[in-house]
């Protein structure tokens, strides 16, 4: 607790409570501010040079990151006012997005903003919502947003914003409620530390009911065999037979008799003719199990007896006792475990599939600085550049010389002058265009001293600095 706290009555510290939130409120409109003032001078063309003339660089373009009315903002300048603010290029990019609409497009907004008297959260969503209306329509929502925003709370906010956005453009509304069928889709949230995911849905009306009288008709049956179960967790375990169709189908065929409780006609949804529900009670439904490849990373002192975690990729982290349910009841096939200790080297520029596993497996993914991405889709990058004129016999393409990147991080690196190399296993030094250092290992992302970088990074071949 602050010092200057602790003699406050409770007078005091009401008014003080005040303070403090339009202190953050105003801090989050300077950050908005920085990155503003950085788009601003970085929203000349980059293909044209001083003279006017035509100049060449490489895959650096402005792009439009807010609405119709905003500035472009030269692509090549997001990489390393994100690593500087120690965060994602994509949550960065989206803050440049918001504060340009702001400024541009809702300044009556945005003046409630400077003033400390609204939350930026709700601004910046409205921003997002207001992206797609022409800059001739976009004032409707501003004015209404700012009558009330310093108000309001901010979902009523928000309420107010969404009917303004269809009051100020109703044809364009139409063409998006359109458009946004085909954007359904089928999303899984995280695994959290309990070993729980959310997954969320956005389908057809219809089909949602017959999701519903399914999950609800599995429930039922269920329902015998988990006495304690509350009637949410009685669903949930439901819907993860939907997971399973050769035992959801078992299930439906032992229980095709309607009990005292249930209804003589059958739910659509789980309903079977006659003649096919002889036919499925003869089948062989191994054919139906689903099919997929699982990662799993342990310590080898797990397999020793000692207590360890385990962790699933796209899962996370799992107790052995969870890991085992997860695995219980599968066909498994069991790959050769990968001694990470191991090199791997080629003498061509192309990474083998080996040596992109093994570098994936000790980087965990994207090796940009603060990069959020554990995905497997990504580039393999040589953070020692290749040389085409190398001698073949030392050969530059190897678990010692080799990082996964995503694409726009690999373009960033080839040609908007970001510096790179590695310099142990799974280990790898940065330096920014404008002299920004940052190493990236296992422990994750820490800016260091810029003299230390450049001499980790001009070491000679094969020599590792470390410093304590």
């Amino acid at each position: 607790m602050i010092d200057s706290f602790l003699d406050l009555d409770a007078a005091a510290l009401l008014a003080a409570a005040g303070d403090v939130v339009r202190e953050r409120r105003l801090a989050e409109v300077r950050d908005l501010e920085v990155l503003a003032q950085w788009a601003a001078i970085h929203s000349s063309d980059p293909t044209e040079g001083p003279d006017g003339r035509r100049a060449r660089v490489l895959g650096d373009v402005l792009v439009h990151l807010g609405g119709e009315g905003t500035p472009r903002v030269q692509d090549f300048c997001l990489g390393e006012i994100a690593v500087a603010r120690g965060t994602g290029v994509t949550a960065t990019t989206h803050a440049i997005a918001d504060v340009l609409d702001l400024q541009h497009r809702l300044p009556l907004t945005w003046a409630a903003l400077l003033d400390g008297r609204a939350e930026v959260y709700v601004a910046r969503r409205v921003a997002r919502l207001t992206r797609h209306l022409p800059a001739d329509k976009v004032g409707v929502v501003d004015a209404a947003v700012a009558r009330i925003i310093a108000h309001e709370a901010g979902g009523r906010v928000l309420a107010v914003a969404e009917a303004k956005i269809i009051e100020a453009d109703p044809a364009l509304h139409d063409e998006r409620v359109e458009a946004e069928r085909a954007r359904r889709y089928v999303g899984f949230g995280r695994t959290d530390e309990f070993g729980l995911r959310t997954v969320i849905a956005r389908i057809e009306a219809g089909d949602a009911v017959w999701i519903a009288a399914t999950v609800e008709r599995v429930a039922e049956i269920l329902a015998p065999t988990h006495p304690h179960a509350r009637a949410d967790e009685l669903r949930a375990v439901a819907f993860g037979f939907l997971a399973r169709p050769a035992e959801l189908l078992q299930l439906l065929l032992e229980h095709t008799e309607p009990t005292l409780s249930e209804p003589e006609t059958p739910s659509r949804s789980t309903a079977f003719p006659a003649d096919l529900l002889d036919a499925l009670r003869g089948a062989d439904l191994s054919p139906l199990a689903p099919r997929a490849v699982l990662y799993v990373h342990l310590h080898e002192a797990a397999l020793r007896g000692a207590d360890a975690v385990a962790r699933v990729e796209d899962l996370g982290p799992v107790a052995l006792s969870s890991l085992c349910s997860l695995l219980g009841g599968t066909s498994l096939t069991v790959r050769p475990v990968r001694d990470l200790s191991s090199r791997v080297r080629s003498t061509s520029y192309e990474h083998p599939e080996s040596l992109k596993e093994q570098t994936y497996l000790r980087t965990g993914g994207d090796y940009w600085p603060y990069a959020t991405s554990t995905s497997r889709r990504v580039d393999y990058d040589h953070p020692t550049a290749y040389d085409d004129t190398g001698p073949p016999r030392s050969p530059q393409t190897g678990s010692h010389n080799s990082g996964p990147l995503g694409r726009r991080h690999h373009r960033w690196k080839t040609h908007a002058g970001f510096r790179s190399r590695q310099c142990g296993e799974g280990r790898y030094v940065w330096l920014t265009p404008h002299g920004l250092a940052f190493l990236v290992d296992h422990l994750g992302t820490r800016r260091i001293d810029p003299g230390k970088a450049q001499q980790m990074y001009d070491a000679p071949a094969g020599v590792d600095l470390y410093f304590t």
